[in-house]
């Protein structure tokens, strides 16, 4: 069996603005840097059924700009180079395996959130959908890690 390095030339990572996100956002550079991969960074604007889907959404546009700005940054700060794209869609789960599909990624690469509402872990609507519907690997980077007794 190849190792995953081998195997692994093309990453799509998504981002939001979290902490999360900026984590594997790191990881997946670290992971390129040494096998020469590549980096794509993908911020999806959820638009609202009540809206045009083509429609100027200057705010989340704006946000969106910034988070990728941030994304850049930390691929400078790793070394690496990225291409950082900003859709709009429906669903920000359809839009993230549209691409991965549409590109021909090898993994995509998701941080998640480590919060416990009422006593249970749970993953949110992005990353459920992306590991149930990707045609390709999913690596969920579970940020912060908890702490140790």
């Amino acid at each position: 069996m190849p190792h995953i390095k081998d195997e692994v030339r093309t990453y799509l990572v998504a981002v939001d603005g979290g902490e999360a996100a900026y984590s594997a956002l790191r990881a997946a550079c670290d992971l390129a840097k040494r096998s020469k991969a590549q980096v794509s960074v993908l911020y999806v604007i959820e638009v609202p059924r009540s809206v045009a889907l083509d429609a100027t959404l200057d705010a989340e546009v704006e946000k969106g700009e910034t988070i990728l700005a941030r994304a850049e940054e930390i691929a400078r700060e790793h070394a690496t180079t990225v291409q950082a794209d900003l859709i709009q869609a429906r669903q920000a789960g359809h839009a993230v395996v549209d691409e991965a599909t549409d590109r021909g990624v090898d993994a995509i690469v998701l941080g998640v959130e480590y919060h416990r509402p009422l006593g249970q872990f749970t993953l949110g609507r992005l990353p459920l959908y992306v590991l149930e519907h990707a045609p390709t690997q999913v690596w969920l980077i579970r940020y912060p890690a908890p702490k140790q007794a």
